[in-house]
């Protein structure tokens, strides 16, 4: 138990920096690339303890860390859906 509220607090701590950065104000890609990592690193933690992946074979769990972190990609680059509205023309009729 003592392990998991270590976790939960440094996850708490990971949160609370995310703030922290927030409310500097960095520029607009630093902050995008700051709040990324620290999503990602709180992600994995989460996965690794919580879902108890750091119990299963390391090749199993850094795996599907790895998935993940390639579909973020990929959404990132290949589904431009996302973006589509911001370059529309806006019409009225």
């Amino acid at each position: 138990m003592r392990r998991y509220v270590i976790v939960w607090l440094g996850l708490l701590g990971i949160v609370a920096l995310e703030v922290l950065v927030t409310l500097v104000r960095p520029p607009t890609g630093f902050l995008l690339a700051a709040l990324l990592v620290l999503a990602f690193i709180e992600a994995t933690i989460a996965l690794l303890y919580f879902m108890h992946l750091r119990y299963e074979r390391r090749v199993f769990g850094w795996s599907l860390v790895l998935a993940v972190l390639i579909t973020v990609v990929l959404m990132d680059h290949f589904w431009f859906d996302a973006f589509r509205l911001l370059h529309q023309r806006l019409t009225t009729p």
